[in-house]
């Protein structure tokens, strides 16, 4: 049964005995045998709402003397609880039965702050004259904890979904730093920053609270009144250096959050990143601020700061509660995409370095080639070419993708491509060396599968012989405008150790462009590969010019400004020889 049907029971059973009682007895023996040993607070007031009588209960409540009440209202005995005289008064008019919630503090210190009281209100009439208001009132402390609570937690659920649908929609760290920055604004401060640590620091790396702090700041916000002093904290993306026991220098080494409401100038000046901020500080009305840590696997990588300003109050309790909250939950998001930020550092790293040293082709070869990550989308991947300078005036052009993303991908990449160059050293011709390059890495478990595509150019000959495994057909740009996929026999991707790769010869004149390309170039999600290929056919390249030019010319008709996929591409265009002879190696 709920306190407040148990209070109406009981006002209801305590009346009716009263009213028989009174209608037998005298009032003194009703007070004396009825009202006397009921748990409940039971009390009866004069028509001037001051105290006639009081038992036990009620005056244990409100932790005072029964004798210090009679005579006087409960405003003059206890201002700290609501009196409800607005109701009392209307029992006393109209005579019709009442019930509230009152709440306040006394004197007495229960387990909780406040208290609440569930009391019934009843007009007292003797021999037909109304004579005052017997109330009746229950402690139901507990019970409104309770639901206080539960609607709490309610709201708090409420605000951690609203922010899992806005905050780490992404795997970009500085965006989703904003998105968090921007749900706090207004909702739980005036001002919000995020910083986090260099990513050269390990997140377990232990920090002394006493020692300097640098950290970089992703993201700022404020409410609108705030934002012409927004610019005096700084940008986005700077670093920001903190002085030894700042805020946020003590809620890294903590690992807790750290509170300082309506700071005095030498709390506020201890608490800011340098002594220096609290002119700013306080031309901006900043009283109050709370730093909360951004924690992974329990090391504290960041810290969001929240500020407040002018007329709005200090930090509750609870808000400390839903900020420490919302940080742990946005800290997955921040810590997933500051891992990714540095997995496609090292992989983007260990990329362009390998890339950055292809084989030397003979001089009767031109060649350009490029290579562009992808957007934020995917990670780095394993997209690679090559040119190996072969015996008599040849050349071997290579186009490989491993299969997959990340540093993994790369690595593999640099396995395939020193495999490559020492396969291809012995002189065999394409199909030959795939067969080979396919046995030898389907016999590692943890290699990757990839595309692969080997062009010998020989320019003294006029040809290019072909082989593909699993790879996409190179375009062959001509003079006059004409453009030309060719069809080649294309046998199964690398690492599978199936074989069967088969050779094609094709005439390669000077000026004419030979184009090999990753798959980057011209898949697109919502586009059949069959199209994506004619988009690239149709192109009319110039083919007389400069080759990074016409790479350039491909990329800005191939690519959009944010690629799903990386992208490599290699231009090769037959120089005029210098002579008939033909070469050595």
């Amino acid at each position: 049964m709920c306190p407040q049907a148990s209070s109406r029971d009981g006002a209801d059973t305590f009346l009716d005995k009263a009213a028989a009682a009174i209608s037998a007895d005298s009032a003194e023996q009703v007070l004396r045998h009825v009202l006397a040993d009921t748990p409940a607070g039971v009390a009866i007031l004069d028509t001037s709402l001051r105290f006639l009588y009081v038992n036990p209960a009620f005056a244990g409540m409100a932790d005072i003397p029964a004798a210090g009440l009679i005579g006087r209202t409960l405003t003059e005995v206890a201002p700290g609880i609501e009196s409800r005289t607005d109701v009392l008064r209307q029992v006393l008019q109209d005579g019709e039965p009442r019930e509230a919630i009152t709440s306040g503090r006394t004197r007495a210190e229960p387990p909780y702050e406040r208290r609440w009281w569930h009391g019934a209100y009843h007009r007292l009439e003797i021999a037909g004259r109304v004579s005052g208001v017997v109330v009746m009132v229950l402690e139901v402390t507990t019970a409104q904890r309770q639901q206080r609570d539960l609607e709490q937690a309610r709201a708090r659920l409420a605000l951690l979904d609203a922010a899992a649908t806005r905050i780490g929609t992404t795997l970009d760290m500085d965006m989703t730093c904003t998105q968090l920055a921007d749900f706090l604004v207004p909702l739980l401060a005036d001002m919000a920053t995020v910083e986090v640590l260099p990513s050269e620091v390990p997140e377990s790396k232990p920090l002394k609270p006493t020692g300097g702090l640098r950290m970089r700041r992703p993201a700022l916000a404020s409410v609108p009144a705030l934002r012409d002093a927004l610019r005096h904290f700084g940008r986005a993306g700077e670093y920001v250096a903190h002085q030894p026991g700042s805020a946020v220098a003590r809620c890294l080494a903590t690992a807790g959050p750290v509170l300082e409401n309506l700071q005095t100038d030498e709390e506020l000046r201890r608490s800011a990143p340098d002594a220096g901020r609290l002119a700013v500080y306080r031309a901006a009305g900043i009283h109050s601020t709370l730093v909360v840590p951004l924690a992974a696997l329990d090391h504290p990588f960041g810290t969001v700061s929240l500020a407040r300003a002018g007329d709005s109050p200090g930090f509750t309790d609870e808000e400390v509660v839903i900020s420490q909250d919302l940080a742990g939950r946005a800290a997955i998001s921040i810590g997933n995409a500051r891992r990714y930020a540095r997995s496609q550092g090292i992989a983007l790293e260990l990329q362009r370095a390998l890339l950055a040293e292809p084989g030397s082709p003979h001089p009767n070869i031109e060649l350009a080639s490029r290579y562009l990550p992808s957007g934020s989308s995917a990670l780095v991947g394993g997209d690679w070419y090559e040119t190996v300078r072969l015996s008599f005036g040849r050349t071997l052009l290579v186009m490989g993708d491993v299969m997959g993303h990340g540093v993994e991908a790369a690595v593999d990449m640099s396995y395939y491509r020193s495999t490559l160059r020492y396969v291809a050293a012995t002189g065999l011709p394409p199909h030959r060396i795939l067969r080979q390059l396919d046995a030898t890495v389907s016999d590692s478990e943890s290699a990757r599968p990839a595309s692969c595509l080997l062009a010998l150019a020989d320019p003294a000959r006029g040809i290019c012989s072909f082989a593909s495994a699993g790879h996409l057909p190179p375009a062959l740009f001509s003079a006059g405008g004409t453009a030309e996929l060719l069809d080649l026999p294309n046998g199964p991707p690398l690492g599978t150790g199936l074989g069967g790769y088969e050779q094609a010869t094709r005439e390669l004149r000077e000026g004419q462009v030979l184009l090999l390309y990753t798959d980057g170039l011209v898949e697109r999600r919502d586009e059949d590969i069959d199209v994506s290929l004619a988009r690239l056919a149709d192109l009319r390249p110039s083919v007389t010019g400069d080759l990074e030019e016409l790479l350039d010319e491909v990329l800005r008709h191939q690519v959009a400004e944010a690629a799903d996929d990386d992208v490599a591409v290699l231009a090769a265009r037959i120089r005029t020889p210098r002579s008939t002879r033909t070469e050595g190696p």
